[in-house]
C-alpha cells in the first residue's frame, strides 16, 4: 500500500501537539494545506484512539493561540484512512495574514510559512509584504509590525482636550483593529514612532553649511510641538512703531502659514515611504519636502481649490479632535492668501513621490526710525491702548484667538512654540491686561477676545 508523503500541503503527526499550532499558520499564511493526525512523519496510518479528544484539542489551540482569529479557514473532521480513523486539520489561506503565535506576536518567532515540506519562520520583509497585501493601500489600517507601544504623549494630548483615550476610544479611533492588534495608527501616535521629522538651517543655498540641524521621532504629536517650536525659533520677527505709536510686529514668516505646512507635512505624508521628512531654513525661503506626491485620482486643481483627500484620513481625524486641524482643506488656501500681495509666491513641487512647498520670506517694511525699532520691554497698560505694546508671544496668541474667536492653552503653546508653563504664563498675562477673557473650566477652558467695551 502506498505511503502519504509530506509536501507543501500536507502535514503528518502522531497525535496533537502544540508544535502543529505553526503549522496551522504556515498553511493560513502560505497556499493552505492539512495536517493529518494519526500519520507518522513518514505517513504510516496508526490511527486516533481518542477522536472526540483530539479534535476538541486541536479545535481549542488554534483557537486560543492563532491571531487573528483563523477559525473561519479551519474545518477539523474526523475520517478514516486504511481503515483507521484519523482527524483532519484542513486549513485555507487566510484573508488578514500575517496568522501567528499570540505569545510570540507579529514576528518572525511568531509567524510561520510553508516551505517544501517545512514550516519556517517568515522574514521582516516577508511579513511586511503580507501586512500590505492584507491592508491594500492603507498604510494607516495595516497591522503594526511593533506591538510593544507605549502612548504617554497621546495619552497627555487626549487629557488636555478632554477626550477619552480607553481601549474602546482607540478601537473606534482605528488604533486597535477587530482581533485587538496594534495599527500603523497606533504605531504613528506611539512614543516609539520613528518615522522622523529632520529639520535643518543652511548658511547656504547649496545645502553645505550647517547652522543647525535636528532630528525628531515619537508620537507624530510630540513632533509636531518639537518642530513647531524649532521653526518658530528661526522665524525672525522685527518691531517698529507706527504713526499712532502702536507697535508693529512682522514676521518672517506668518506663525499660521507655518503651522498649517507643518500640519500639512505630517497629516499627508505618506508614511509607507521610508526615508524622512525633510524641512530645511535658508536665508530667504523655508522648504518643506514631504514623501508622497498627491493621492490618487487627485489633481493639483483639486488642491488649489480646497478639496480635501487626505492620504492618513484616521490620522487627520485625530489630529481633528486633538484641536490640532480646524478644518479640512483649508491649509493650501491660507498660505496661497497669506502671499496674496506678494511679490514672490510660495510654490508647490509635486512629484508622483514627492511634495515640495516653498515658503519665501516676506518683504520687511523698513522702519521709521532707529529709536522705533528698539525692543519692547515694558509691561501693558490696562487699556484699549494696551495692545499696542504687547510682547512677541503675547501678540500671537492675541492674533492667533482673534483669527479664530478663542484659544486654549494647548493651542497658544503650538502657535508660540512653547512650554506647558510658558503658553500659561503669557496666556496669565494677556488675562491681567484684559485683553483675554477665560471661559470655561478645566480641561474646556478657553480664551476670548475681550471687547472694548470691558477694557
Amino acid at each position: 500500500m502506498e505511503k502519504l508523503i509530506e509536501g507543501p500541503h500536507l502535514e503528518f503527526k502522531r497525535t496533537w501537539v502544540d508544535g502543529a499550532k505553526r503549522s496551522a499558520i504556515a498553511f493560513a499564511n502560505t497556499d493552505g494545506g492539512t495536517i493529518y493526525l494519526g500519520i507518522e512523519d513518514d505517513g504510516t496510518v496508526i490511527g486516533i484512539n481518542d477522536i472526540d479528544e483530539t479534535m476538541r484539542r486541536a479545535t481549542q489551540a488554534i483557537s486560543d493561540g492563532i491571531r487573528p482569529d483563523v477559525m473561519s479557514f479551519v474545518s477539523i473532521d474526523a475520517e478514516t484512512m486504511h481503515s483507521m480513523p484519523i482527524v483532519a486539520v484542513h486549513v485555507q489561506r487566510g484573508a488578514h495574514r500575517p496568522y501567528y503565535l499570540a505569545d510570540k506576536g507579529i514576528r518572525p518567532a511568531g509567524v510561520y510559512i510553508r516551505s517544501g515540506a517545512a514550516s519556517i519562520p517568515a522574514s521582516e520583509s516577508s511579513i511586511i509584504d503580507m501586512i500590505r497585501q492584507t491592508a491594500g493601500d492603507s498604510f494607516e489600517d495595516a497591522i503594526s509590525l511593533n506591538q510593544e507601544l507605549t502612548f504617554i504623549a497621546a495619552q497627555q494630548a487626549f487629557a488636555d482636550a478632554a477626550l477619552s483615550f480607553t481601549p474602546q476610544a482607540q478601537r473606534t479611533l482605528g488604533l486597535v483593529n477587530a482581533d485587538g492588534v496594534y495599527t500603523n495608527l497606533a504605531w504613528l501616535l506611539s512614543d516609539q514612532c520613528d518615522a522622523s521629522i529632520k529639520a535643518a538651517v543652511f548658511a547656504d543655498e547649496v545645502k553645505e553649511v550647517f547652522l543647525n540641524r535636528q532630528e525628531f521621532t515619537g508620537s507624530l504629536i510630540t513632533q509636531f510641538n518639537q518642530v513647531n517650536e524649532f521653526i518658530a525659533r528661526h522665524n525672525a520677527v522685527r518691531s517698529h512703531t507706527d504713526e499712532a505709536m502702536r507697535r508693529v510686529d512682522s514676521y518672517d514668516y506668518s506663525p499660521l502659514v507655518l503651522r498649517e505646512a507643518l500640519l500639512n507635512l505630517i497629516v499627508h505624508r505618506d508614511y509607507g515611504l521610508s526615508g524622512p521628512a525633510l524641512i530645511s531654513v535658508f536665508s530667504n525661503h523655508m522648504e518643506f519636502l514631504n514623501l508622497g506626491g498627491l493621492p490618487a485620482n487627485f489633481t493639483r486643481a483639486d488642491m488649489m481649490n480646497g478639496i480635501s483627500s487626505q492620504r492618513n484620513p484616521k490620522l487627520a481625524n485625530v489630529f481633528y479632535r486633538l484641536n490640532l486641524v480646524e478644518a479640512y482643506g483649508t491649509g493650501i488656501r491660507r498660505i496661497v492668501g497669506d502671499y496674496k500681495n506678494c511679490a514672490t509666491q510660495p510654490s508647490f513641487d509635486i512629484s508622483d513621490h514627492a511634495f515640495r512647498l516653498v515658503l519665501p520670506k516676506h518683504q520687511q517694511t523698513p522702519f521709521p526710525s532707529a529709536q522705533s525699532s528698539l525692543p519692547y520691554s515694558g509691561t501693558p497698560s490696562v487699556n484699549s491702548a494696551s495692545e499696542a505694546a504687547l510682547p512677541i508671544r503675547q501678540q500671537r496668541i492675541l492674533d492667533y484667538a482673534k483669527e479664530h474667536g478663542s484659544i486654549t492653552r494647548k493651542q497658544a503653546q503650538s502657535v508660540i512654540g512653547a512650554s506647558q508653563s510658558t503658553a500659561a504664563k503669557t496666556i496669565n498675562a494677556l488675562v491681567n491686561g484684559q485683553l483675554l477673557i477665560r471661559t470655561g473650566s478645566g480641561p474646556r477652558t478657553k480664551y476670548q477676545p475681550a471687547t472694548e467695551s470691558s477694557h
